[in-house]
Protein backbone atom coordinates (compact mmCIF):
# COMPACT_ATOMS: atom_id res chain seq x y z
CA UNK A 1 0.00 0.00 0.00
CA UNK A 2 2.32 2.63 1.29
CA UNK A 3 5.08 1.19 -2.24
CA UNK A 4 4.86 4.44 -4.01
CA UNK A 5 8.15 4.41 -5.63
CA UNK A 6 8.85 0.84 -5.90
CA UNK A 7 7.33 -1.02 -8.72
CA UNK A 8 7.66 -4.47 -7.58
CA UNK A 9 5.67 -6.06 -5.17
CA UNK A 10 7.69 -7.17 -1.36
CA UNK A 11 9.22 -10.65 -1.26
CA UNK A 12 6.47 -12.84 0.97
CA UNK A 13 9.40 -13.86 3.28
CA UNK A 14 10.49 -10.10 3.56
CA UNK A 15 7.21 -9.05 4.23
CA UNK A 16 6.46 -11.80 6.98
CA UNK A 17 10.04 -10.85 8.62
CA UNK A 18 9.14 -6.82 8.35
CA UNK A 19 5.38 -7.69 9.79
CA UNK A 20 3.93 -6.51 13.38
CA UNK A 21 0.48 -7.77 12.89
CA UNK A 22 1.15 -10.88 15.51
CA UNK A 23 2.07 -8.06 18.00
CA UNK A 24 -0.33 -4.68 17.07
CA UNK A 25 -3.83 -6.91 18.24
CA UNK A 26 -3.48 -4.79 21.51
CA UNK A 27 -3.10 -1.57 20.02
CA UNK A 28 -5.90 -1.94 17.15
CA UNK A 29 -8.47 0.01 19.00
CA UNK A 30 -6.20 2.75 19.74
CA UNK A 31 -4.89 3.36 16.21
CA UNK A 32 -8.65 3.69 14.89
CA UNK A 33 -8.97 6.27 18.16
CA UNK A 34 -5.84 8.25 16.55
CA UNK A 35 -7.36 7.87 13.39
CA UNK A 36 -10.97 9.25 14.46
CA UNK A 37 -8.95 12.34 16.43
CA UNK A 38 -6.74 12.82 13.53
CA UNK A 39 -9.49 12.86 10.81
CA UNK A 40 -11.67 15.38 13.29
CA UNK A 41 -8.73 17.42 13.75
CA UNK A 42 -8.83 17.53 9.73
CA UNK A 43 -11.63 18.53 9.23
CA UNK A 44 -12.00 21.75 11.54
CA UNK A 45 -8.49 22.66 9.67
CA UNK A 46 -10.52 22.73 6.76
CA UNK A 47 -8.74 19.74 4.86
CA UNK A 48 -11.91 17.38 4.85
CA UNK A 49 -15.11 18.14 3.53
CA UNK A 50 -17.75 17.20 6.28
CA UNK A 51 -18.84 14.31 3.64
CA UNK A 52 -15.44 12.56 3.39
CA UNK A 53 -15.01 12.97 7.48
CA UNK A 54 -18.34 11.03 7.41
CA UNK A 55 -17.44 8.46 5.27
CA UNK A 56 -13.94 7.84 6.87
CA UNK A 57 -15.78 8.14 10.44
CA UNK A 58 -18.35 5.15 9.47
CA UNK A 59 -15.61 3.25 7.78
CA UNK A 60 -13.41 3.64 11.14
CA UNK A 61 -16.77 2.74 13.64
CA UNK A 62 -17.13 -0.27 11.69
CA UNK A 63 -13.84 -1.14 12.06
CA UNK A 64 -14.10 -1.06 16.11
CA UNK A 65 -17.23 -2.76 15.87
CA UNK A 66 -16.24 -5.57 14.11
CA UNK A 67 -12.19 -5.66 13.52
CA UNK A 68 -12.68 -9.24 12.02
CA UNK A 69 -13.09 -7.26 8.71
CA UNK A 70 -9.87 -6.13 8.52
CA UNK A 71 -7.79 -8.01 6.06
CA UNK A 72 -4.82 -8.11 7.45
CA UNK A 73 -3.32 -10.81 4.87
CA UNK A 74 -0.47 -9.04 2.81
CA UNK A 75 0.14 -5.82 5.27
CA UNK A 76 3.22 -4.72 7.20
CA UNK A 77 1.29 -3.58 10.57
CA UNK A 78 -2.06 -3.03 11.66
CA UNK A 79 -2.11 0.66 10.88
CA UNK A 80 -1.56 -0.22 6.89
CA UNK A 81 -4.31 -2.72 7.14
CA UNK A 82 -6.85 -0.51 8.80
CA UNK A 83 -6.18 2.56 6.43
CA UNK A 84 -6.58 0.31 3.65
CA UNK A 85 -9.68 -1.30 4.92
CA UNK A 86 -11.03 2.97 5.48
CA UNK A 87 -9.61 3.29 1.97
CA UNK A 88 -11.87 0.68 0.71
CA UNK A 89 -14.86 1.35 2.80
CA UNK A 90 -14.92 5.13 2.11
CA UNK A 91 -12.85 5.20 -1.18
CA UNK A 92 -10.24 6.69 -2.08
CA UNK A 93 -11.39 10.38 -2.50
CA UNK A 94 -12.06 10.64 1.17
CA UNK A 95 -10.53 7.68 2.53
CA UNK A 96 -7.21 8.15 1.31
CA UNK A 97 -6.92 12.19 2.96
CA UNK A 98 -6.93 10.34 6.41
CA UNK A 99 -3.10 9.76 6.58
CA UNK A 100 -2.74 13.87 5.62
CA UNK A 101 -0.23 15.42 8.09
CA UNK A 102 0.52 12.07 9.58
CA UNK A 103 3.32 8.81 9.07
CA UNK A 104 3.31 5.95 10.60
CA UNK A 105 6.15 7.16 12.97
CA UNK A 106 4.04 9.55 14.77
CA UNK A 107 1.24 7.11 14.60
CA UNK A 108 2.53 3.86 16.06
CA UNK A 109 4.00 5.54 18.83
CA UNK A 110 1.13 7.45 19.66
CA UNK A 111 -0.45 3.84 19.99
CA UNK A 112 1.97 2.36 22.45
CA UNK A 113 1.81 5.60 24.27
CA UNK A 114 -2.33 5.35 24.61
CA UNK A 115 -1.66 1.46 25.28
CA UNK A 116 0.65 1.73 27.70
CA UNK A 117 -0.73 5.02 29.74
CA UNK A 118 -3.96 2.69 30.41
CA UNK A 119 -1.26 -0.45 31.61
CA UNK A 120 0.39 1.85 33.86
CA UNK A 121 -3.32 2.73 35.34
CA UNK A 122 -3.91 -0.89 35.56
CA UNK A 123 -0.85 -1.69 36.80
CA UNK A 124 -1.44 0.80 39.60
CA UNK A 125 -4.81 -0.04 40.76
CA UNK A 126 -3.80 -3.45 41.06
CA UNK A 127 -0.33 -3.13 42.89
CA UNK A 128 -3.04 -0.83 45.25
CA UNK A 129 -4.87 -3.83 46.42
CA UNK A 130 -2.24 -6.25 47.07
CA UNK A 131 -0.43 -2.64 49.30
CA UNK A 132 -3.98 -3.03 50.66
CA UNK A 133 -3.83 -6.43 51.15
CA UNK A 134 -0.79 -6.71 52.96
CA UNK A 135 -1.53 -3.75 54.95
CA UNK A 136 -4.63 -5.65 56.45
CA UNK A 137 -2.81 -8.82 56.97
CA UNK A 138 0.01 -6.59 58.88
CA UNK A 139 -2.96 -5.25 61.19
CA UNK A 140 -3.98 -8.37 62.18
CA UNK A 141 -0.74 -10.26 62.72
CA UNK A 142 0.87 -6.58 64.98
CA UNK A 143 1.34 -8.99 68.24
CA UNK A 144 2.74 -11.98 66.32
CA UNK A 145 6.24 -12.59 67.56
CA UNK A 146 9.27 -13.75 64.67
CA UNK A 147 12.14 -13.87 64.24
CA UNK A 148 14.45 -11.62 61.74
CA UNK A 149 16.82 -13.09 59.01
CA UNK A 150 20.19 -11.86 58.16
CA UNK A 151 22.02 -13.90 55.83
CA UNK A 152 19.35 -16.26 56.19
CA UNK A 153 20.48 -16.77 60.02
CA UNK A 154 18.23 -15.69 63.08
CA UNK A 155 18.99 -12.40 63.23
CA UNK A 156 16.50 -10.66 65.49
CA UNK A 157 13.22 -10.45 66.80
CA UNK A 158 10.29 -8.48 64.91
CA UNK A 159 6.75 -9.46 63.76
CA UNK A 160 4.86 -11.01 60.94
CA UNK A 161 3.35 -7.26 60.84
CA UNK A 162 6.27 -5.49 60.63
CA UNK A 163 7.59 -7.92 57.80
CA UNK A 164 4.40 -7.09 55.91
CA UNK A 165 5.05 -3.67 56.15
CA UNK A 166 8.52 -3.68 55.08
CA UNK A 167 6.98 -5.07 51.62
CA UNK A 168 3.99 -2.91 51.21
CA UNK A 169 6.61 0.48 51.82
CA UNK A 170 9.37 -1.30 49.12
CA UNK A 171 5.71 -1.26 46.47
CA UNK A 172 4.78 2.20 47.72
CA UNK A 173 7.91 3.24 45.98
CA UNK A 174 6.84 1.19 43.00
CA UNK A 175 3.98 2.86 42.95
CA UNK A 176 5.58 6.42 43.06
CA UNK A 177 7.95 5.34 40.03
CA UNK A 178 4.90 4.12 38.18
CA UNK A 179 2.82 7.29 38.93
CA UNK A 180 5.75 9.51 37.72
CA UNK A 181 6.47 8.06 34.34
CA UNK A 182 2.99 8.38 33.85
CA UNK A 183 2.70 11.84 33.14
CA UNK A 184 5.86 11.28 30.71
CA UNK A 185 3.51 8.75 29.08
CA UNK A 186 0.98 10.73 28.51
CA UNK A 187 2.04 13.07 26.11
CA UNK A 188 1.01 13.10 22.46
CA UNK A 189 3.56 12.47 19.42
CA UNK A 190 0.58 13.21 17.02
CA UNK A 191 1.07 15.57 14.28
CA UNK A 192 5.36 15.35 14.60
CA UNK A 193 4.82 13.24 10.84
CA UNK A 194 7.53 11.03 10.12
CA UNK A 195 10.42 13.56 11.81
CA UNK A 196 10.22 17.10 10.54
CA UNK A 197 6.01 17.82 10.93
CA UNK A 198 4.13 19.06 8.64
CA UNK A 199 3.78 21.93 6.02
CA UNK A 200 -0.30 20.93 6.12
CA UNK A 201 -1.69 23.55 9.25
CA UNK A 202 -2.68 21.36 12.10
CA UNK A 203 -3.61 21.66 15.08
CA UNK A 204 -1.52 19.10 17.42
CA UNK A 205 -3.11 20.35 20.95
CA UNK A 206 -6.45 19.81 19.78
CA UNK A 207 -5.61 15.69 18.49
CA UNK A 208 -3.89 15.58 22.56
CA UNK A 209 -6.85 16.82 23.97
CA UNK A 210 -9.57 14.96 21.88
CA UNK A 211 -6.98 11.63 23.00
CA UNK A 212 -6.76 12.61 26.78
CA UNK A 213 -3.29 13.48 27.00
CA UNK A 214 -2.13 16.07 29.11
CA UNK A 215 0.31 17.40 26.87
CA UNK A 216 2.23 16.95 23.58
CA UNK A 217 6.11 15.99 22.91
CA UNK A 218 6.96 19.31 21.36
CA UNK A 219 9.81 18.74 19.32
CA UNK A 220 8.91 16.30 16.64
CA UNK A 221 12.61 14.21 16.67
CA UNK A 222 12.31 13.57 19.81
CA UNK A 223 8.62 12.89 19.69
CA UNK A 224 8.99 10.49 16.63
CA UNK A 225 12.62 8.72 17.42
CA UNK A 226 12.56 9.03 21.15
CA UNK A 227 11.49 5.83 23.70
CA UNK A 228 13.05 6.61 26.93
CA UNK A 229 9.56 6.77 29.18
CA UNK A 230 9.21 3.39 27.67
CA UNK A 231 12.51 2.36 29.06
CA UNK A 232 11.64 3.93 32.34
CA UNK A 233 8.55 2.21 32.47
CA UNK A 234 10.41 -1.27 31.69
CA UNK A 235 12.98 -0.82 34.47
CA UNK A 236 9.84 0.17 36.77
CA UNK A 237 8.03 -3.30 35.85
CA UNK A 238 11.42 -4.92 36.39
CA UNK A 239 12.12 -3.58 39.92
CA UNK A 240 8.38 -3.93 40.64
CA UNK A 241 9.04 -7.96 39.55
CA UNK A 242 11.82 -8.21 41.53
CA UNK A 243 9.97 -7.04 44.91
CA UNK A 244 7.71 -9.39 43.85
CA UNK A 245 9.88 -12.53 43.19
CA UNK A 246 11.57 -11.81 46.88
CA UNK A 247 8.13 -11.79 48.58
CA UNK A 248 7.42 -15.23 46.81
CA UNK A 249 10.73 -16.29 47.63
CA UNK A 250 9.95 -15.74 51.60
CA UNK A 251 6.77 -17.46 51.62
CA UNK A 252 8.23 -20.16 49.69
CA UNK A 253 10.83 -20.83 52.60
CA UNK A 254 8.43 -20.14 55.79
CA UNK A 255 5.71 -22.45 53.82
CA UNK A 256 8.18 -25.58 53.80
CA UNK A 257 7.56 -28.02 56.87
CA UNK A 258 11.52 -27.03 58.49
CA UNK A 259 9.64 -23.16 58.85
CA UNK A 260 6.04 -23.63 58.82
CA UNK A 261 4.91 -20.26 59.73
CA UNK A 262 2.70 -20.10 57.15
CA UNK A 263 0.77 -22.46 54.61
CA UNK A 264 -0.73 -21.28 51.01
CA UNK A 265 -4.11 -21.77 50.39
CA UNK A 266 -4.97 -24.64 48.05
CA UNK A 267 -6.11 -21.65 45.70
CA UNK A 268 -2.47 -21.12 45.26
CA UNK A 269 -0.59 -24.13 45.48
CA UNK A 270 0.12 -27.02 43.42
CA UNK A 271 0.14 -30.95 43.82
CA UNK A 272 2.53 -33.92 43.08
CA UNK A 273 1.56 -36.50 40.13
CA UNK A 274 3.87 -38.92 41.94
CA UNK A 275 3.48 -37.89 45.81
CA UNK A 276 0.28 -37.25 47.74
CA UNK A 277 1.30 -35.18 50.86
CA UNK A 278 3.07 -32.49 48.05
CA UNK A 279 1.41 -28.84 48.60
CA UNK A 280 3.74 -26.99 46.69
CA UNK A 281 4.30 -23.29 46.38
CA UNK A 282 4.37 -23.13 41.80
CA UNK A 283 2.75 -20.00 41.49
CA UNK A 284 5.03 -18.29 43.79
CA UNK A 285 7.80 -20.29 42.10
CA UNK A 286 6.22 -18.87 38.77
CA UNK A 287 6.18 -15.54 39.97
CA UNK A 288 9.84 -15.46 41.32
CA UNK A 289 11.06 -16.72 37.51
CA UNK A 290 8.99 -13.87 36.41
CA UNK A 291 10.65 -11.63 37.67
CA UNK A 292 14.06 -12.83 35.49
CA UNK A 293 11.69 -12.68 32.13
CA UNK A 294 10.63 -8.84 32.51
CA UNK A 295 14.17 -7.90 33.65
CA UNK A 296 14.65 -10.12 30.30
CA UNK A 297 12.43 -7.97 28.81
CA UNK A 298 14.16 -4.44 29.97
CA UNK A 299 17.42 -5.65 28.87
CA UNK A 300 16.25 -6.38 25.49
CA UNK A 301 14.30 -2.96 24.68
CA UNK A 302 17.25 -1.62 26.47
CA UNK A 303 19.76 -3.06 23.62
CA UNK A 304 17.54 -2.37 21.00
CA UNK A 305 17.37 1.32 21.34
CA UNK A 306 21.32 1.36 22.01
CA UNK A 307 22.89 4.09 19.85
CA UNK A 308 20.33 4.56 17.40
CA UNK A 309 20.63 7.24 14.82
CA UNK A 310 18.41 10.07 15.55
CA UNK A 311 14.94 9.76 14.04
CA UNK A 312 12.79 6.62 13.37
CA UNK A 313 14.64 3.62 12.78
CA UNK A 314 12.41 0.13 12.07
CA UNK A 315 14.59 -1.48 14.69
CA UNK A 316 12.14 0.43 17.16
CA UNK A 317 9.23 -1.76 15.96
CA UNK A 318 10.75 -4.63 17.99
CA UNK A 319 10.36 -2.97 21.33
CA UNK A 320 6.78 -3.36 21.01
CA UNK A 321 6.41 -7.34 22.11
CA UNK A 322 9.03 -7.15 25.13
CA UNK A 323 7.33 -4.22 26.40
CA UNK A 324 3.44 -5.21 26.17
CA UNK A 325 5.00 -9.01 27.41
CA UNK A 326 6.10 -7.04 30.54
CA UNK A 327 3.16 -5.02 31.14
CA UNK A 328 1.29 -8.56 30.77
CA UNK A 329 3.49 -10.48 32.99
CA UNK A 330 3.81 -7.72 35.92
CA UNK A 331 0.08 -7.71 36.33
CA UNK A 332 0.09 -11.56 36.42
CA UNK A 333 2.50 -11.75 39.16
CA UNK A 334 0.84 -8.87 41.25
CA UNK A 335 -2.10 -11.08 41.41
CA UNK A 336 -0.37 -14.07 42.50
CA UNK A 337 1.15 -12.12 45.49
CA UNK A 338 -2.35 -10.52 46.26
CA UNK A 339 -4.42 -13.65 46.26
CA UNK A 340 -1.62 -15.72 47.84
CA UNK A 341 -1.24 -12.91 50.70
CA UNK A 342 -4.78 -12.66 51.42
CA UNK A 343 -5.32 -15.94 51.46
CA UNK A 344 -2.29 -17.08 53.31
CA UNK A 345 -2.64 -19.16 56.97
CA UNK A 346 -0.31 -17.71 59.65
CA UNK A 347 0.56 -20.38 62.56
CA UNK A 348 1.34 -17.80 65.00
CA UNK A 349 2.18 -20.39 67.65
CA UNK A 350 5.25 -22.03 65.55
CA UNK A 351 6.41 -18.42 64.94
CA UNK A 352 6.14 -17.17 68.87
CA UNK A 353 7.83 -20.55 69.83
CA UNK A 354 10.57 -20.10 67.20
CA UNK A 355 11.37 -16.71 68.69
CA UNK A 356 10.95 -17.45 72.45
CA UNK A 357 13.78 -20.07 71.33
CA UNK A 358 16.13 -18.12 69.32
CA UNK A 359 19.31 -16.89 70.48
CA UNK A 360 18.03 -13.63 68.03
CA UNK A 361 16.97 -12.45 71.61
CA UNK A 362 20.62 -12.07 71.95
CA UNK A 363 21.02 -8.17 71.13
CA UNK A 364 17.99 -7.45 72.95
CA UNK A 365 19.98 -8.79 75.74
CA UNK A 366 23.15 -6.84 75.13
CA UNK A 367 21.37 -3.40 74.92
CA UNK A 368 19.83 -4.10 78.39
CA UNK A 369 23.38 -4.81 79.86
CA UNK A 370 24.66 -1.74 78.37
CA UNK A 371 21.63 0.60 79.14
CA UNK A 372 21.58 -1.08 82.74
CA UNK A 373 25.04 -1.08 83.82
CA UNK A 374 26.53 1.42 81.60
CA UNK A 375 29.03 -1.08 80.02
CA UNK A 376 30.44 -0.35 76.53
CA UNK A 377 28.70 -2.19 74.13
CA UNK A 378 31.90 -3.76 72.57
CA UNK A 379 32.11 -5.54 76.03
CA UNK A 380 28.41 -6.14 76.68
CA UNK A 381 28.58 -7.57 73.13
CA UNK A 382 31.32 -10.25 73.90
CA UNK A 383 29.47 -10.80 77.08
CA UNK A 384 26.20 -12.13 75.12
CA UNK A 385 28.30 -13.67 72.20
CA UNK A 386 29.93 -15.98 75.24
CA UNK A 387 26.81 -16.85 76.38
CA UNK A 388 25.26 -17.59 73.34
CA UNK A 389 28.25 -20.18 72.78
CA UNK A 390 28.07 -21.59 76.09
CA UNK A 391 24.56 -22.11 75.68
CA UNK A 392 24.69 -23.64 71.75
CA UNK A 393 27.23 -26.18 73.00
CA UNK A 394 24.63 -27.45 75.64
CA UNK A 395 21.49 -27.09 72.87
CA UNK A 396 19.39 -25.05 74.99
CA UNK A 397 17.96 -21.25 74.80
CA UNK A 398 19.65 -18.48 76.89
CA UNK A 399 17.08 -18.35 79.69
CA UNK A 400 17.94 -22.29 80.58
CA UNK A 401 21.31 -21.31 81.79
CA UNK A 402 22.37 -21.60 85.36
CA UNK A 403 23.47 -18.65 87.75
CA UNK A 404 26.84 -20.45 87.46
CA UNK A 405 27.17 -20.77 83.93
CA UNK A 406 26.55 -16.97 83.48
CA UNK A 407 29.19 -16.16 86.49
CA UNK A 408 31.66 -18.12 84.63
CA UNK A 409 31.25 -16.36 80.99
CA UNK A 410 31.94 -13.15 83.27
CA UNK A 411 34.55 -14.18 85.21
CA UNK A 412 36.49 -15.33 82.00
CA UNK A 413 35.45 -12.10 80.28
CA UNK A 414 36.84 -10.14 83.00
CA UNK A 415 33.56 -7.76 83.56
CA UNK A 416 32.40 -5.85 86.27
CA UNK A 417 29.07 -6.97 85.86
CA UNK A 418 27.03 -9.18 88.65
CA UNK A 419 25.92 -12.48 87.75
CA UNK A 420 22.82 -12.19 89.62
CA UNK A 421 21.76 -9.29 87.90
CA UNK A 422 22.44 -10.40 84.11
CA UNK A 423 20.73 -13.59 85.02
CA UNK A 424 17.41 -11.49 85.59
CA UNK A 425 17.58 -9.37 82.57
CA UNK A 426 17.98 -12.61 80.26
CA UNK A 427 15.04 -14.61 82.44
CA UNK A 428 13.16 -11.35 81.86
CA UNK A 429 13.93 -10.77 78.05
CA UNK A 430 10.86 -12.65 76.00
CA UNK A 431 10.15 -11.56 72.50
CA UNK A 432 7.12 -9.46 73.85
CA UNK A 433 9.35 -7.29 76.27
CA UNK A 434 11.86 -6.98 73.36
CA UNK A 435 9.57 -5.38 71.21
CA UNK A 436 8.29 -3.29 73.74
CA UNK A 437 11.35 -2.04 74.37
CA UNK A 438 12.46 -0.93 71.24
CA UNK A 439 12.73 2.71 70.59
CA UNK A 440 14.43 3.59 67.80
CA UNK A 441 11.78 5.07 64.71
CA UNK A 442 10.58 2.26 62.05
CA UNK A 443 11.33 -0.57 64.52
CA UNK A 444 8.71 -3.29 65.14
CA UNK A 445 7.52 -1.48 68.63
CA UNK A 446 3.44 -1.68 68.43
CA UNK A 447 3.47 1.77 68.43
CA UNK A 448 5.63 2.06 65.40
CA UNK A 449 3.79 -0.68 63.52
CA UNK A 450 0.46 1.24 64.19
CA UNK A 451 2.08 4.42 62.89
CA UNK A 452 3.10 2.73 59.64
CA UNK A 453 0.17 1.02 59.21
CA UNK A 454 -1.81 4.45 59.37
CA UNK A 455 0.51 5.79 56.91
CA UNK A 456 0.42 3.40 54.33
CA UNK A 457 -3.36 3.04 54.60
CA UNK A 458 -3.45 6.96 53.59
CA UNK A 459 -0.85 6.68 51.36
CA UNK A 460 -2.92 4.45 49.54
CA UNK A 461 -6.26 5.77 49.51
CA UNK A 462 -4.70 8.96 47.76
CA UNK A 463 -2.89 6.96 45.15
CA UNK A 464 -6.36 5.23 44.74
CA UNK A 465 -7.68 8.41 44.21
CA UNK A 466 -5.07 10.07 41.70
CA UNK A 467 -5.46 6.59 39.78
CA UNK A 468 -9.16 6.67 39.47
CA UNK A 469 -9.04 10.69 37.97
CA UNK A 470 -6.34 9.44 35.64
CA UNK A 471 -8.26 6.56 34.82
CA UNK A 472 -11.82 9.33 34.31
CA UNK A 473 -9.71 11.51 32.54
CA UNK A 474 -8.95 9.51 29.83
CA UNK A 475 -12.41 7.70 29.70
CA UNK A 476 -13.94 11.25 29.57
CA UNK A 477 -11.97 12.13 26.77
CA UNK A 478 -12.81 8.64 24.99
CA UNK A 479 -16.59 9.56 25.87
CA UNK A 480 -15.99 12.82 24.34
CA UNK A 481 -14.24 11.45 21.12
CA UNK A 482 -16.84 8.83 20.63
CA UNK A 483 -20.05 11.76 20.99
CA UNK A 484 -18.05 13.82 18.57
CA UNK A 485 -17.21 10.72 16.50
CA UNK A 486 -21.21 10.21 16.64
CA UNK A 487 -22.38 14.45 15.59
CA UNK A 488 -20.46 14.36 12.84
CA UNK A 489 -21.33 10.63 11.05
CA UNK A 490 -25.14 12.22 11.89
CA UNK A 491 -24.34 15.78 10.00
Amino acid sequence: MYRSRSNDKLDDQVLKFLSSMQHDQSILDYDILGSEAHSIMLYEMGHLTSGELKKILTALEDAMQKPEQIQTEGHEDIHEAIEAFVIRKAGNDAGGKMHTARSRNDQVVLDIRMKIRDDINDVCATLASLIEGLVTRAKENKDVSMIMYTHLQQAQIGTFSHFLLSYAYSLMRDMERLYLVYQRVNQSPLGACAIGGSSIRIDRKKTAVLLGFDSIVRNSIDATSSRDSFLEYASTLAILTNTLGRIAEDFILWSTTEFGYIELSDRYSSTSSAMPQKKNPDPLELTRAKSAIVTGNLVSILGIVKALPSGYSRDLQEIKPPLLAASATTLDAIRVIDGAVRSLRIDKEMMRHAASTSYAIALDIAEQLVIQNKVPFRVSHRIVGALVERASKGKMPLSKLQLSDIATVLKAQNAGVKAAKLAKIIKEMTPEKSLQARKSTGSPNLQEQEEMISSLSQGISNYKIGIKRRTNKVQCAFDNLEKTVKGYMKS
